[in-house]
């Protein structure tokens, strides 16, 4: 289980890095955001972090909503 974990937590770290460095979330990106997290019981504080980073940077007019 703790591979399936870290990969799931790679999948997060690699989709927070994408929306980060482009400054922008598409709607499909957002789909599969909320489709990774949503599929998890528990967060650790890592992936914790990095939704924390995303919802910032959307609050903070930081990141751009595309279609």
């Amino acid at each position: 289980m703790k591979q399936a974990s870290t990969s799931i937590t790679t999948t997060i770290e690699q989709m927070v890095h994408k929306i980060t460095s482009s400054g922008r979330i598409t709607r499909v990106d957002q789909q599969q955001f909320m489709t990774m997290l949503l599929s998890r019981n528990t967060l650790n504080s890592t992936e914790e972090a990095l939704i924390n980073r995303v919802f910032e940077l959307l609050r903070a007019g930081r990141l751009r909503v595309v279609d």
